[in-house]
């Protein structure tokens, strides 16, 4: 994989932050899941044969780790060390855990044919069973490593066909960095250019899912009613998703970690780079999970400020009309409010964004204001 962008100085520089190795540093969980081998599934996701690594009751916290697939992969070489020496990361400041992911042969993954993902998991979440929501809420989202990378290879992105310019995939380094307003990311204006563009950080999960039904692995760049790789850069700290549940258990993964997205992310990835999370697990029982939100069929998130239905289809204008029709439904069933109007407020005071274009599954997520609705009874 060529590297226009590799020069990066700023790597050299002492890390702003803590190289969060496995098992070092604040594990602030009912319980903690590392991602080795053994407990991560590489280019799949969980289905219902698969066996759980760690089994909680509702309501526990975990505190998991996630390893990104950038600098693993087989088009860099699948070995995390050279690869990030060559960007002028020293060795102890690349993760075990994923060394050890990239040099094993247990995950059987098939470059050829399964995703790029490494996901932690299953979790079994004790008396979830099929007909419930899994709500799993981002207690904190903290960087295992002070930078990240983002890709562009053949054949994906919005601009497949034009970019990359050469013949190779392209890796772009981005260094993290100390902000007048917290960390932010920086990058090259032009290679090995003096100057950077820098942008704020929003660590959060690309993927949060929950398991599918049957025996057969889902792969892990299609987003789905069960969630997967949703890529939507609401879900920071204190954010929430809900999952309807497909199996008993609800055997919940995630992985994917971002440390920065735009919507849309375009070039196919975006700041690629671990996370160490901490997550609550709940159930939500059928009834409460209809009463709040109506009978949901793919993922729902929840901020501070907002519900943020969801759309999802290989056609974008699909998923923007499924993602409408989702919202409609969801003020009927929380507010009862008529369709008609639900659907001239949505076009009034709601923004539609998208979320991914990159993941052959298209993604579009509205924003509802919750404030908006004081006042009104719920339906």
């Amino acid at each position: 994989m060529t590297d226009p962008h590799a020069a990066a100085p700023a790597a050299a520089a002492a890390p702003v932050v803590p190289v969060l190795q496995p098992g070092e540093g604040d594990l602030p969980g009912d319980a903690y899941l590392p991602a080795i081998p053994e407990t991560t599934l590489w280019g799949r996701l969980p289905c219902a044969s698969d066996a759980p690594v760690l089994s909680i009751e509702s309501g526990s916290t975990v505190t998991i780790d996630t390893v990104s697939h950038e600098g693993v992969l087989d088009d860099q070489g699948r070995d995390p060390l050279a690869f990030f020496a060559s960007h002028g990361v020293p060795a102890d400041a690349v993760l075990r855990d994923a060394i050890e992911i990239a040099a094993s042969d247990a995950s059987g993954r098939d470059a050829s044919v399964d995703g790029p993902h490494v996901v932690t998991g299953p979790v079994e979440v004790r008396g979830a069973r099929p007909g419930d929501l899994l709500k799993i809420t981002v207690v904190t989202a903290t960087p295992r490593v002070p930078y990240g990378v983002v890709s562009n290879r053949h054949g994906r992105g919005a601009l497949a066909g034009e970019y990359p310019l050469g013949d190779d995939s392209v890796s772009v380094f981005a260094a993290v960095d100390a902000g007048p307003d917290g960390l932010v990311g920086t990058m090259p204006v032009v290679p090995g250019g003096p100057h950077a563009v820098r942008f704020p950080l929003r660590p959060f999960l690309g993927i949060m899912g929950v398991a599918v039904a049957g025996d057969e692995r889902p792969h892990s760049v299609p987003p789905g009613p069960h969630g997967g790789n949703i890529d939507i850069n609401l879900l920071t700290e204190g954010a929430s998703l809900y999952l309807p549940v497909q199996v008993d258990g609800a055997l919940a993964y995630v992985g994917d970690p971002h440390f920065a997205q735009g919507d849309g992310e375009v070039a196919l990835t975006a700041m690629e780079a671990s996370l160490r999370v901490t997550l609550r697990f709940d159930v939500v029982p059928h009834d409460v999970a209809v009463a709040e939100f109506g009978e949901l069929v793919g993922p729902l998130a929840e901020t501070h400020e907002h519900l943020v239905p969801t759309g999802m289809d290989p056609d974008l204008d699909e998923a923007v009309r499924a993602c409408v029709r989702a919202a409609i439904a969801l003020l009927r069933a929380r507010w009862g409010m008529d369709e008609t109007l639900a659907y001239a407020y949505l076009s009034a005071a709601t923004d539609f964004d998208i979320s991914q274009v990159v993941d052959l599954v298209t993604g579009v997520h509205a924003r509802i204001r919750v404030a908006d609705f004081d006042g009104v009874d719920r339906g």
